[in-house]
């Protein structure tokens, strides 16, 4: 019931679409030519420049290790604010409650 019904192989007729010609103009017999690719230059490092390459990666690397550092520095100095800040409401709250 749910198996599909495909037609024979022998009934299927090919479709060809044709385009009208809309144009008067004659059709060129050449074809274009292609476009032609830039040549890439390679990049030439001298020692000098190698070295600023290196040392520019090294400052990155510095800069987004501080600033991560930083950050967590800053969520640790929150968590640690907020556990104070707990300690110091429970104690409260156990001394409104002996009524001292």
């Amino acid at each position: 019931m749910f198996t599909p019904k495909y037609p024979a192989p022998d009934t299927y007729t090919p479709v060809h679409h044709t385009v009208p010609n809309q144009s008067a103009a004659p059709v060129p017999t050449t074809p274009a030519p292609a476009p032609v690719a830039p040549a890439r230059s390679t990049i030439q490092l001298t020692p000098g420049s190698a070295l600023a390459l290196a040392a520019g990666g090294g400052a990155v690397v510095l800069v987004v290790g501080a600033v991560l550092v930083s950050l967590l520095l800053a969520v640790a100095i929150a968590g640690v604010s907020v556990a104070v800040v707990a300690v110091v409401l429970r104690l409260l709250v156990t001394d409104m409650q002996k009524g001292r």
